[in-house]
């Protein structure tokens, strides 16, 4: 298997690239929406909110928490998941950057 060779691409483009995979399962979509919606800490409640299974649940945690768009605190045996504000802000400068470029002329095809 061939290497990603993520380290020939600026970290801004490296950043876009993790957030639009992020953003590419269904579940971590849902686990975010759902901790937008509740606008407070969740402790536990997404298997029955969600509909999938705890350990998969705990890994697209992981990788939201990984990316910096949530962020857990340790209560009692629990690990309660919000979303991380200040990387939220950053994430939606740097994807509207991205997503917002337009052609100035239309030379091409």
């Amino acid at each position: 298997m061939g290497l990603a060779k993520t380290e020939i691409f600026t970290e801004e483009q490296n950043k876009i690239a993790l957030f639009a995979k992020v953003f590419g399962h269904p579940a971590r979509v849902a686990i975010l929406q759902h901790l937008f919606k509740i606008n407070a800490c969740v402790c536990g409640d997404l298997v029955d909110e969600i509909g999938l299974a705890q350990p998969t649940i705990s890994q697209h945690l992981k990788e939201l928490k990984n990316l910096g768009l949530i962020k857990g605190n340790v209560e009692g045996t629990s690990v309660c998941y919000c979303i991380d504000e200040t990387n939220w802000k950053h994430m939606k400068t740097l994807m509207n950057e991205f997503l917002n470029q337009d052609l100035q002329t239309n030379s091409c095809c």
